[in-house]
């Protein structure tokens, strides 16, 4: 099994209040926090992400974001992509920003490649570290074996079973559980362990800055 370099958990307004001082002292190092969801429309931005950010930022949190999609076209996953982009101008961010693919399963492979494609070099052209999130049989079924390669991935597989879709050395990230227990938040959360020092090579390439 590889080194885990943070513990992450993920968070979106279905987990209330959260009390990040003791999210921090539990041992979490990161958060990653869904700014929305689709094309951009005011009732589509999450409504805890502004309050989420600052109060990780505060903490001392490493702090990562993602977009849920619902594009059924590489075009509107631009309009998505966009629509993250202005959420999340004016702040900055230590871990990846990621697309949730988790609609397209009925899409073919070659569709969802052209959505991801066109989400993620949308981001980029923003000096975005732009990623992937989906369930493991969508990395397997849905994107060409260059992929995993090309974006990093946060992969969720909640067996506690290591995914095996894609190289181990592609895991950027895994999802292992959507009922952990963290101190400050009531209820279930969803954990993560993150492989990789993002932190230290974002801000050596200057990005996630918007």
């Amino acid at each position: 099994m590889r080194e885990v370099k943070m513990k992450i958990i993920d968070l979106s307004h279905h987990n209330g209040k959260v009390d990040f001082v003791k999210v921090k002292a539990s041992g979490i190092d990161g958060v990653i926090i869904r700014t929305g969801f689709g094309i951009e429309s005011p009732r589509q931005v999450d409504r805890r992400f502004e309050d989420y950010y600052k109060g990780a930022k505060a903490a001392g949190l490493m702090v990562g974001a993602y977009h849920y999609c619902y594009a059924k076209t590489a075009a509107e996953a631009v309009r998505e992509a966009d629509f993250m982009l202005k959420i999340m101008k004016g702040k900055s961010f230590e871990l990846p920003v990621y697309g949730d693919f988790e609609e397209q399963g009925k899409a073919s492979r070659t569709v969802c490649c052209d959505m991801v494609s066109a989400f993620c070099s949308r981001l980029e052209a923003a000096k975005a570290w732009a990623g992937i999130y989906s369930y493991d049989t969508f990395f397997r079924d849905k994107l060409s074996a260059d992929m995993p390669k090309r974006y990093t991935c946060w992969v969720a597989r909640v067996e506690n079973i290591f995914p095996k879709c894609i190289s181990a050395d592609d895991v950027g990230i895994w999802q292992y559980s959507w009922k952990g227990k963290v101190y400050g938040i009531k209820g279930n959360v969803d954990m993560d362990c993150c492989y990789r020092d993002f932190p230290a090579a974002i801000i050596r390439k200057g990005l996630n800055r918007f």
